[in-house]
């Protein structure tokens, strides 16, 4: 699995014009499954996301969790990651997991999330979303559980 991680101050998805998920301090996760990714991969991933400490703590250094600042989720499909533009101009896309897998390992992460206790809001799976958000900092980290990057 892949994930962009953004700290944010605010955020919200929304689909066809509809607001679906919105956060105020917390994270932006945006999720890609590849194809080679399992429930092992859903765990290392959520784990990873629950207990980085990319929050400023009292001397402002970045040392606190998500759960720490009891800040939010909102965690966002994205199979785009998992494309590959190394050769011509067109993006591949045979890495990433075809729905049928992608999507309960995407619910699957935020149910993991959600037991550490985080509040998780959602995108719409599949759906084409507009995503708004103030990264702050601005912090953005990459995350891949197979150590790719």
């Amino acid at each position: 699995m892949r994930a962009v991680i953004q700290r944010v101050s605010r955020a919200r998805v929304r689909v066809a014009e509809k607001p679906i998920g919105t956060i105020d301090q917390g994270l932006v996760v945006l999720l890609s499954v590849g194809v080679d990714d399992d429930e092992r991969d859903a765990e290392q991933i959520a784990e990873k996301i629950a207990n980085l400490r990319i929050f400023r703590d009292g001397e402002g250094l970045m040392n606190r969790s998500i759960a720490e600042v009891s800040g939010a989720i909102l965690l966002i499909s994205q199979f785009t990651l998992h494309g590959d533009a190394r050769k011509g101009r067109r993006p591949s896309f045979v890495a990433a997991a075809r729905e049928e897998q992608a999507q309960p390992l995407y619910e699957r992460v935020g149910v993991l999330l959600r037991r550490e206790g985080l509040h998780v809001e959602y995108g719409e799976f599949g759906a084409t979303m507009d995503v708004e958000l103030v990264n702050e900092g601005p912090v953005t980290i990459l995350l891949d559980t197979k150590k790719i990057f």
